[in-house]
Formats: structure tokens, sequence, C-alpha cells
């Protein structure tokens, strides 16, 4: 039977990973509409977290989630350092430390709410929320799996290809934004598959 110790190396490690193997499209997405910077960034910081995590999965959720949130702002930077922490630090604050699925359900919303408070964003402004808030809702039908999660997430991610940005960077090309998917909408859908998959094998 898997220790939570190993299950949250495990996420570590598939989150990491993830990012590794698409820090190129991710930076390629936002050369179009963004600094250039997003996959680099990102790269860096899930790799930060990666070095640590023999630490980091030693400790209980709340406080396991909060250190890889507080290592994502030190070492991701841009907006997406201190937005993917908030989402990390915030369900840390939510999470018992014996979660279920009903936690993680309302720790997820309850996280997005505090991403939105920090962005100052809303579903529909090309952002890493046009991704999160479906996922959440997938959650909260009751009836998702980790596929069902995987692929509500990935199309949420191509339905910001044909949205005007109104918050960010790509926010200040106007209508030029428009064809181009959000980069912080991809690594969005491409970490809650990796999660997905290793919470449902649990």
């Amino acid at each position: 039977m898997q220790t939570a110790t190993d299950l949250k190396l495990a996420l570590v490690n598939a989150v990491a990973a993830v990012i590794d193997r698409h820090a190129d499209e991710l930076t390629v997405l936002d050369q179009a509409i963004g600094d250039g910077d997003h996959g680099i960034n990102m790269k860096r910081g899930f790799e930060a977290v990666a070095a640590d995590s023999a630490g980091l999965s030693a400790k209980p959720w709340p406080d396991f989630l909060k250190s890889v949130g507080t290592t994502l702002v030190m070492k991701v930077g841009g907006a997406s350092g201190p937005l993917y922490g908030t989402l990390f630090m915030g369900l840390g604050k939510e999470l018992p430390e014996n979660p279920t699925l009903a936690d993680l359900t309302r720790a997820f919303r309850a996280a997005i709410l505090a991403v939105q408070a920090r962005g100052k964003a809303e579903r529909g402004n090309k952002t890493m929320l046009d991704v999160l808030i479906p996922v959440a809702e997938a959650l909260e039908s009751g009836a998702a799996t980790a596929e069902r999660i995987a692929a509500a997430a990935h199309a949420a991610a191509e339905a910001t290809i044909p949205i005007k940005a109104v918050r960010g960077r790509a926010s200040f090309l106007g209508d030029r934004s428009i064809g181009h998917m959000d980069p912080g909408a991809r690594s969005s859908a491409l970490l809650i598959e990796a999660v997905s998959g290793i919470l449902e094998q649990a």
C-alpha cells in the first residue's frame, strides 16, 4: 500500500517531469502573446520543487502544499510564480492532514478563489482560470475520473485560443492575442493531468 509520503513524492516527480517535457512548448506559446519565458520559468520552479522532494514529501499535506507554493513563488518569478504559488498555498491552507476527495474538491475551489483575487481575473479572461474553474466544476459533479478531468482541462485550454486576452501581458496585444492558446492555461492543464493521474492510482 502506498504511503502518504510515497504519494507526495510521486506527485512532485510527476509535475516536475511534465513541465520538463513541455517547457519548450510553453515557451513557444508564451513567445506568441507574452514575455516568452513561461516554459523556462515553470521548469526552473518545478526543478526546485523536485530538488527538495525528499524533504517536502515528509511533511503533512498542508505543510507540503504550502512549501511547494512558497518554492514556486520564489523560483518561478514573473506573473506565474505568485499565481501558482497562491494555488498551492491555498490548497495547503484548506486541506486537513488526512484529506478526502470531498476535502480536495472544496479546497481546490477555495484555492481558485484566492488565485482570482491575486490575479484580479475571471473566467473568460484568457488565463489559467479558464482551465482551473472547469476542472473544479468537474470535481464538484461527483462523477469525474482522472481521464475526464484531464480531458476537461485540455479542452478548456484549447478553448482559450479564440478568446481575446484582457489580463496579463497578453492583454497588451488586444485582438492580436486571439488565435493563440494561453500559456498558463496550457501549463495548468498539463499539471492537472499529471496530478489526477497519480491520485487515481493512489
